[in-house]
């Protein structure tokens, strides 16, 4: 249930890119920003998340990041598509890392953070 606090740090994200800085630059530009804020923020989530909640083993950070990572997937794709009207061909295009999309690193972060922090953590 953990997962459900990063989808209003997402929405707060856009939000803050698509009304205060995304007007001033390329789309590209702010897209580009927005998912290097993302991980920022993703990061201090989990960070905190973790302090509460304590990642005992590797395998425990591996499944918890094989899971936010579907999770975070399926809700980008459902949610984008059936509520906001994308289409599945927009949805796509954010994966063209050589378009220079940076959305897959936000989901590598995804996918790994729990483990990174765990290696942190115990020093």
């Amino acid at each position: 249930m953990a997962w459900l606090g990063g989808v209003p740090i997402a929405i707060i994200n856009g939000t803050v890119r698509n009304f205060g800085y995304g007007p001033y630059m390329s789309e590209l530009l702010a897209h580009q920003i927005s998912c290097a804020t993302g991980i920022l923020l993703f990061a201090a989530y989990f960070w905190l998340l973790n302090k509460r909640w304590t990642i005992t083993n590797t395998q425990q950070s591996l499944q918890i990041g094989a899971s936010w990572l579907i999770l975070t997937i399926l809700f980008e794709f459902v949610f984008g598509h059936y509520v906001m009207g994308y289409s599945w061909a927009y949805l796509l295009a954010d994966y063209n890392i050589f378009a220079g999309r940076f959305w897959s690193f936000v989901l590598l972060w995804t996918a790994i953070q729990p483990y990174v922090i765990y290696r942190v953590t115990q020093g």
